[in-house]
């Protein structure tokens, strides 16, 4: 899928990719855990070299002897995995279409919270539920929106 975009949640760091994605996969390692600040870390590889950064620079943390991670340092999105010069994984839920990128195995399955394989079973609320409508209706979204902009954010 060439040409995907991506961002951090502000839009203060966009990127697009000029080549082929690799496979993408969801990694339930505790360093994973803590760097997407959630249960697993959803990656998708793709060449170094196709990788275009085309608004801002991404700060990055060294969170082992052999891996950088990389978040936008305003908003603190997760961006990328960095495991050597030749290859990034960027993580799924930063690009514009994620449900477009679709994992195609797990790692680590070992240190997957033990609770992680029920979650498709918990009880659902839809957005529309009067509940979550009333709740939701008084939101207005700040971030970035799921495509490339001229400026961000407007009118500056």
């Amino acid at each position: 899928m060439a040409g995907e975009t991506g961002g951090c949640q502000c839009g203060a760091v966009r990127f697009r990719i000029a080549g082929a994605l690799g496979e993408a996969s969801i990694c339930h390692c505790r360093m994973c855990q803590k760097a997407m600040g959630g249960l697993f870390g959803p990656f998708v590889s793709v060449r170094s070299e196709d990788l275009v950064w085309t608004r801002g620079v991404q700060k990055r943390f060294q969170s082992s002897n052999r891996v950088h991670r990389g978040f936008c340092g305003d908003c603190g999105t997760p961006l990328t995995y960095e495991y050597g010069e030749a290859m990034t994984g960027l993580a799924l839920g930063a690009f514009d279409r994620p449900a477009d990128v679709v994992p195609v195995e797990q790692l680590a399955p070992e240190a997957a919270v033990p609770y992680f394989a029920g979650l498709a079973n918990l009880p659902v609320h839809p957005s529309d539920e009067p509940r979550a409508a009333a709740h939701l209706a008084g939101i207005e979204s700040l971030q970035h929106p799921d495509h490339d902009t001229p400026e961000w954010p407007p009118g500056r």
